[in-house]
């Protein structure tokens, strides 16, 4: 299979101007003849739903939540990134773009990330005019912060909650078009496989949650828009709901899989208080801006938060600040974590596990006073006072990374199509824009301006090219061979009834990914994970126990085919993290350091994007290497000292 990245000719701040204007359109009147398919509604998919409606497309939206409001886009905290320079600060569409490539470890396609760049500066305005209630400067201009992997402030926030304000302008938008007929809004409904006729998408096949019945849809184009896969490693700081069946079912059906090993890790979490846990709770990154990050010089075992006064200032490590003088507490998150793993490692963590460092508000209190930090983080302070009776206005907060947002996904085009011609993947659930690294509030950036302002013009291209008259119906053998395997599927898992819960078999393969595939890797630990999913595999599909029946709600039944293809997944983002013998990002091959234990990139041997081939069950996936060209940059080790 050879890869085309459909990525125009031309200089780069051109190119996206010039590739709308050679799309093809189709007609006002001839966009009511279309249908097309939206899987997700969280930003990404509100916004495409929204935007394609508005122009007049037939779409259908699917969630599994009871109310696309439940999305996991509401969790993003800290703001959103935009090229505006309303601080006058040297901010450029141009070093948004740099510090975007340059975050992601020189593991992104140029073209994709000045789109993005580019955009950003629109989403803004659609997003004010929505009515979301961005902070506002006393002179009443829209406020920015600063955020880790910049040297500018250019993150639009509405204090700790970006993400739900944010979704709650798209979900208005959607709303408007649901009312007007032109959006058709299935809830509680998940996808469970995609129907391929003669090499295209044509529809997919879902299941109601509710009574558990098994429907076919069918389309013109199908958009996938379903997240992130932070939960194959079981805790994490996605909703316990985020998974990645939807797509890998795409993947089994041709979709090439991108970047799997991919996954970023967040430095500002709560740490795990124990094995009970089923989650993790993130605290923003905007709360660096403000915070220092510090552990003691020598170790203190068991050192607690209120205690934390006890140490003076000559005997604490600021080693963020110590290590890169230039971006101090600012770096980016796969620098941060990585370094406070390494405090925790020489025995210098804090807290009653030694698996976290201080992130400490006392200075800034000083400094500004309580109720101006009470103004930019107040929610985020209560938050963490209620899960961990600590009170940050009065001792540090303790953190340390975990699992947050996967870089990997789908394979796309310049234009979000996947291998399967007429199967897109918008938001987090393709692997486009941030290479082996995210920057901080460039997730929301990126949701947003794939569905108001990316898929708009490109999926109009495609379906001018197939006409509004190639369709294949619901009645096509296709689909009825493809509910017949989605019925067979559910009553395999149904008729195992073995002795272990699905949780338990999540929270195995979890284990296994964090200290095999996690923040540091090698390849003796990667090929001993990738031994373990296997085992682990044959043991799922013999002796999992999932309790009642398809024929109604069943949350154990839902999980079990979830944690069934998170199985699968670990398998190959192991085989991804083997094949990729060097550090980038937040990947750190632990062959592949420079002298001072920094990530080190081998640049003549690994300057691609992974895309895996399904090749059929407990079959080797074949890679395909889609060669990452940089022209605009110039590939340099990172650094932020």
């Amino acid at each position: 299979m050879k890869l085309e990245s459909k990525v125009p000719e031309g200089p780069l701040a051109e190119k996206w101007t010039k590739h709308k204007f050679n799309l093809k359109l189709v007609n006002p009147a001839n966009k009511r003849k279309y249908e097309v398919i939206v899987v997700g509604t969280g930003l990404a998919g509100a916004s495409a739903a929204a935007s394609l409606g508005e122009l007049g497309y037939n779409v259908k939206a699917f969630c599994f939540q009871d109310s696309p409001r439940r999305a996991h886009s509401i969790a993003a905290q800290g703001g959103i990134n935009a090229a505006k320079n309303y601080q006058n600060d040297g901010d450029s569409v141009y070093r948004l773009f740099y510090d975007t490539i340059k975050g992601g470890d020189y593991r992104a396609r140029e073209a994709n990330v000045y789109r993005l760049a580019e955009v950003s500066v629109n989403i803004i305005d659609q997003c004010v005019a929505q009515g979301v209630p961005f902070a506002r400067e006393y002179g009443g201009l829209l406020a920015n912060r600063s955020f880790g992997g910049a040297q500018v402030s250019r993150t639009f926030y509405a204090r700790g909650q970006t993400g739900q304000q944010l979704l709650l302008g798209a979900y208005s938008a959607l709303n408007r078009q649901i009312a007007n007929g032109k959006v058709k809004m299935y809830s509680r409904t998940e996808m469970l496989d995609v129907v391929v006729v003669d090499g295209k998408a044509r529809g997919i096949i879902t299941r109601d949650l509710v009574t558990g019945k098994i429907e076919s849809h069918s389309a013109h184009a199908v958009l996938l828009c379903t997240g992130g896969y932070g939960n194959v490693f079981y805790l994490s700081t996605n909703a316990k709901g985020s998974n990645v069946t939807a797509a890998w079912r795409a993947h089994k059906k041709g979709a090439l899989f991108g970047n799997p090993c991919f996954t970023q890790i967040h430095p500002t979490c709560i740490p795990v208080s124990g094995d009970h846990q089923s989650k993790l709770t993130l605290m923003s990154e905007s709360l660096r801006n403000d915070g220092r990050v510090w552990v003691p010089k020598v170790a203190h075992k068991g050192l607690k938060a209120k205690e934390a006064k006890s140490i003076t200032e000559t005997d604490r490590d600021y080693f963020l600040e110590r290590k890169y003088p230039s971006f101090g507490n600012l770096v980016p998150r796969d620098v941060a974590s990585r370094n406070a793993k390494m405090m925790c490692d020489e025995g210098r963590g804090v807290g009653a596990t030694g698996l976290a460092v201080f992130l400490d508000f006392a200075d800034a209190i000083k400094r500004d006073g309580k109720d101006t930090i009470a103004a930019k983080y107040g929610n985020l302070f209560d938050m963490y006072k209620q899960i961990t009776g600590d009170d940050p206005y009065e001792m540090p907060m303790m953190i340390f990374p975990a699992v947050h947002y996967t870089m990997g996904g789908l394979w796309v085009d310049y234009n979000l199509m996947t291998t399967v011609p007429g199967l897109y993947s918008l938001g987090e659930a393709n692997f486009s824009d941030h290479g082996a690294n995210r920057l901080g509030a460039s997730a929301l950036m990126q949701g947003l301006a794939d569905g108001y302002f990316v898929i708009p013009y490109t999926i109009g291209d495609y379906l001018a090219n197939i006409g509004w008259n190639d369709k294949v119906g619901t009645d096509h053998p296709v689909f009825k061979e493809a509910i017949n395997a989605v019925n067979s599927s559910v009553s395999k898992l149904l008729s195992i009834k073995g002795k272990k819960t699905v949780d338990e078999f999540h929270r195995e393969l979890g284990l296994t990914m964090w200290e095999y595939c996690g923040m540091s890797r090698n390849a003796e630990g990667l090929k001993t994970a990738k031994k373990k999913i296997q085992e682990l595999k044959n043991e799922f599909w013999q002796n999992v126990n999932i309790l009642g029946s398809a024929s109604e709600l069943n949350m154990e039944l839902e999980k079990a085919g979830r944690v069934a293809d998170f199985i699968e997944l670990g398998e190959l983002m192991v085989d991804d993290a083997l094949n990729r013998a060097e550090s980038c990002g937040g990947h750190f091959r632990e062959e592949s350091q420079t002298p001072d234990g920094e990530a080190l990139r081998k640049d003549d041997e690994f300057t691609y994007a992974s895309a895996w081939q399904y090749q059929g069950e407990n079959q080797a996936e074949v890679l395909h290497k889609e060669e990452l060209r940089f022209e605009n940059v110039k590939l340099t080790q990172r650094s932020y000292k």
